[in-house]
């Protein structure tokens, strides 16, 4: 196939299936990696950790630009669809930010919604027909393998904790954020964070009743996940 194909909208390769081998390998490799940081923290100084930090942090910056580069040069970027509204999508520079700051504001936010919402993402990922190795599979996969990723490695290697108050804060931040993002919504005719409407492809969403009674669904399973991610601090 022409190279150019990977970076065609009109993408005449093998598209994107849920679990295939492409897909279970992105999971294997994103599983062993965050596994891999209990053995190689006490091997990195201060210097490594540093290292690490500021190469995830490039990856992610880097991989948002070909994202973006790729909707503009096929002409698919608007402003009701690519600015970055989406949770994952302000993740991916919070996640920067907070790696390269160290900032515990930042930490709490990405280890709650960031790792709650990148795995999901991950696990069912919007790829639409790009599968591998299209450069839309690519930043999908690179992204949120990387939005789950920095979180636990300050978690396991640079030994940062949420605390019970972390839960308030993130709960409260996440309900500002979307009274925001409807307000854009409002302005925008966009649907950034489906808070104006259903997705257009197939989701769970699909399964919580009509607009708006499906937000607040939305808000309650927020808040389990982030029970569930809270509950290992209550024994270690």
């Amino acid at each position: 196939m022409n190279l150019k194909q990977y970076w065609a909208k009109d993408y005449t390769g093998r598209p994107f299936a849920l679990f295939d081998a492409s897909h279970l390998a992105v999971l294997g490799l994103v599983a062993a990696l965050n596994l891999s940081w209990a053995w190689l923290g006490p091997h990195l100084d201060d210097n490594a950790r540093l290292a690490v930090r500021v190469a995830i942090a490039v990856v992610l910056l880097a991989n948002e630009a070909v994202w973006h580069l790729w909707n503009l040069t096929t002409g698919q970027w608007t402003a009701q669809n690519l600015l970055p509204f989406h949770l994952c999508s302000v993740m991916v520079y919070l996640s920067a930010f907070m790696l390269l700051t160290r900032n515990y504001a930042a930490y709490e936010f990405c280890y709650f919604l960031g790792i709650g919402g990148a795995s999901q993402a991950l696990l069912t990922p919007e790829a639409g027909r790009y599968g591998f190795p299209h450069v839309r599979f690519w930043t999908t996969m690179v992204s949120h393998s990387l939005l789950v990723t920095a979180p636990l490695y300050l978690t396991v290697v640079e030994g940062f904790r949420p605390v019970p108050a972390s839960l308030v804060r993130v709960t409260a931040e996440l309900a500002a954020y979307a009274v925001i993002v409807m307000l854009i919504n409002r302005r925008l005719g966009s649907n950034y964070m489906f808070l104006a409407r259903k997705p257009d492809t197939p989701s769970l969403i699909d399964v919580l009743g009509p607009w708006p009674w499906y937000i607040g669904w939305l808000g309650l399973m927020a808040l389990a996940v982030m029970g569930l991610l809270y509950l290992p601090f209550l024994f270690f």
